[in-house]
């Protein structure tokens, strides 16, 4: 029930009935609902079954991780395990990870203009190292840059994350 419940709240925010500070709070308390179903299967010896995983990380640079990391709760919440580099994160070191863990769909965040570069040549290195989609947002993103700087996926917030990581996984 906790999963219809999360599409009727992103609903919610995308038709302006609610707001990020609603949506935070719904995404903390579905977080903890979470946890305790996490916490109630590794007790019993029963492992939760992730939908994929994704790499998520604010580019080289940018040390601003507020969007990143709400992106995170919700995937979480959706059932996606995230591999979180942080901040400030070295093109190469993100394709180490998405090689590493052989992700489907890595999520690259910027909040400045002057990190952009950064976001493109992460980009260009993921496409000569790693076979996987990308998405990308944050506040200076638009969907025609995300798509100039070869993106596959221009995310305008959080919930769309979570909308591109059905569709990259099929679900």
């Amino acid at each position: 029930m906790l999963i219809p419940e999360l599409d009727k709240t992103g609903e919610d925010f995308e038709k302006g009935r609610i707001f990020l500070p609603q949506l935070i709070l719904t995404a903390g308390a579905a977080q903890a609902c979470f946890e305790v179903i996490k916490q109630t299967l590794l007790q019993s010896g029963e492992s939760g079954v992730s939908k994929g995983e994704i790499v998520l990380c604010t580019v080289k640079g940018d040390i601003h991780d507020i969007g990143k990391n709400i992106v995170k709760v919700l995937l979480e919440n959706y059932g996606y395990t995230v591999i979180d580099l942080g901040k400030d994160v070295d093109p190469m070191r993100v394709v180490e990870a998405a090689k590493e863990h052989n992700v489907k769909l890595v999520g690259l965040s910027a909040l400045m203009t002057t990190t952009l570069k950064g976001m493109e040549e992460t980009i260009k290195l993921l496409r000569e190292h790693h076979e996987c989609k990308i998405m990308v947002g944050g506040a200076v993103l638009t969907p025609e840059y995300a798509e100039m700087i070869g993106a596959d996926f221009y995310a305008k917030d959080a919930k769309q994350s979570c909308d591109i990581a059905k569709i990259v996984f099929g679900q």
